[in-house]
């Protein structure tokens, strides 16, 4: 169970699904968003908004988490609703009851009870656990067709399935919603208050899916909360749709904050973005099997390239800066990889059972081999024999060195210095391919997917969310659990056994440290559990 945090209000008597369609009576039991508000806070437009600095660092009106409990240990993590801090808000009949595409659906409209439960695999004596609202369409809207004036930005690194997730969010709005007024921010969160946009249509976006890239531009850093809402409330834009890693949808969550502290009917949403698939709570990030998918033409490759000489090694970098997803699902794709190397797994290259020793081993059984390291891995190795300086790029995030580069000249060295075999290394970095190329089929229906789950929850008035699949169904789940922490592949469970038995590699662990990661492990799981308890 994931923790949840101890300032969070409960309602433990009876759990009762909150519908923003109807009016509850505000009792103590029943913290909603406005009450979090401090009485110094003005809900006026801009009032006493001159510091245009980072607002993440300084915001102090952060709003508590909306957590309901229920029955047997039942947790329900809500998502804030226009409602919560703007009072008396008409809705409308949801236009999807007359559109004849969805006229064959028998319950198209998604229950307001519907949750989805983050932990499945339970035993008889299991607590109920931590639930998400389920996403969907709402049989009431908060917006109508006319006065909806949306705006779409794509920030961060590229992934496929970026041009995808614009189109559908273009198409959807306008087919299921009659929605005709969508915005493209241009180059990032700085084409907000640069006045970079472009009107984008259905017929502006309707090949768009076929490239890659994405046709809005991107950029890293340009971060300011002031001028981004500035921009949104001169502009009239009452739907933000941001697509990002975990640091754009820090910022979408700190955008929220401000836009719910001017007390603006504007709702945001987050799709969350990752190539590296290390976005926690949700099943896997878009562009993720497209990227595992081109990962193993370039190992495919590389294994063409060792067999054909002899002693040949074919070494292979993917992407991966903190979680080696990409390498480990693309090795037990290969199924010709004889040894994969991620961050999360500790290796040392000397001495028995080290990584040169194995190399050697392998080429000596089958006369070539394979190696995939993921672009995190071994960079300790790299900051005691580099004079590296810590520098960051614009997102904040630590520049890491060529460890592929570094550690196949490591590899030549060695053999070099040993004079038993003279080994061929061709060394492979496609990883700006992969980035750059479109979605394969997979990837476009989620894509979609997505896109209409987001739409759907901005127009029933939810906001200040991202969106994504929990056990195969999609749900709305609070920015700060996406963003508290990255996911990682986990050493101790059984998809990295089945890399290392495809393989045959070792785990280059001695059992003393193995023993050490489960206890560590263990003690990790038991704290959020507590936490959660709590």
């Amino acid at each position: 169970m994931d923790s949840i945090s101890s300032s969070a209000s409960l309602i433990t008597p009876k759990f009762r699904c909150f519908d923003p369609t109807n009016t509850y009576p505000t009792t103590a039991k029943q913290r909603r968003y406005y009450s979090t508000l401090p009485s110094s806070c003005s809900t006026s437009p801009r009032a006493g908004n001159t510091d245009t600095t980072d607002v993440m660092a300084t915001s102090t009106t952060t709003a508590e988490p909306k957590i309901l409990a229920g029955n047997c240990g039942y947790l329900l993590e809500d998502v804030p609703h226009l409602s919560d801090y703007i009072h008396d808000l008409s809705t409308h009949p949801n236009p999807l009851q007359d559109n004849p595409s969805y006229s064959v659906v028998k319950q198209y409209f998604v229950n307001v009870d519907d949750t989805v439960a983050q932990k499945i695999v339970v035993q008889k004596d299991s607590s109920r656990g931590t639930h998400f609202r389920r996403a969907g369409p709402r049989q009431k809207v908060y917006f109508e067709s006319d006065e909806v004036h949306a705006c779409i930005v794509t920030c961060g690194g590229l992934c496929p399935g970026l041009n995808t997730v614009i189109r559908e969010i273009v198409c959807g709005l306008y087919h299921m919603y009659g929605v005709t007024r969508v915005l493209g921010i241009e180059g990032g969160y700085k084409g907000f208050y640069s006045r970079n946009t472009i009107p984008l249509t259905p017929k502006v976006v309707n090949d768009i899916h076929k490239r890659g890239g994405t046709i809005l531009g991107t950029s890293r850093g340009g971060y300011d909360t002031s001028k981004i809402v500035d921009s949104i409330q001169d502009r009239g834009i009452n739907q933000v749709y941001i697509i990002g890693g975990d640091g754009t949808q820090k910022g979408a969550s700190v955008i929220f904050e401000e836009i719910r502290r001017r007390g603006l009917k504007v709702a945001v949403a987050g799709i969350p973005k990752t190539v590296d698939n290390d976005i926690p709570v949700i099943d896997k990030s878009f562009g993720f099997d497209t990227a595992v998918e081109e990962a193993e033409r370039a190992i495919n490759a590389a294994h063409v390239e060792a067999e054909s000489v002899e002693n040949g090694i074919g070494f292979v970098k993917l992407m991966g800066r903190h979680s080696g997803f990409i390498a480990m699902y693309a090795t037990l794709a290969s199924r010709d990889v004889d040894c994969c190397l991620i961050p999360e797994s500790p290796f040392y290259l000397e001495g028995p059972g080290g990584l040169f020793e194995y190399v050697e081993k392998r080429l000596k059984e089958n006369g070539h081999m394979v190696t995939v390291v993921a672009e995190g891995a071994g960079q300790e190795f790299l900051s005691e024999n580099i004079c590296a300086i810590d520098k960051q790029d614009a997102s904040g995030n630590k520049q890491l060195q060529d460890v592929g580069f570094w550690l196949s000249q490591k590899i030549k060295e060695h053999f070099s210095k040993q004079q038993k075999m003279t080994i061929n290394l061709k060394y492979i970095d496609p990883t700006y391919m992969i980035r750059a190329i479109p979605s394969n089929a997979s990837d476009n229906v989620y894509c979609t997917l997505l896109a209409h789950s987001a739409i759907h929850g901005t127009m029933a008035g939810y906001t200040g969310f991202t969106v994504g699949p929990v056990n195969g169904r999609h749900a709305y789940i609070p920015f700060h659990r996406i963003t508290e922490r990255q996911n990682k592949v986990v050493i101790t469970d059984r998809m990295w056994a089945r890399c290392l038995s495809s393989t045959n590699q070792p785990s280059f662990f001695s059992p003393k440290q193995l023993s050490a990661k489960k206890a560590e492990e263990e003690l990790v799981e038991n704290h959020i559990e507590d936490l959660a308890i709590k």
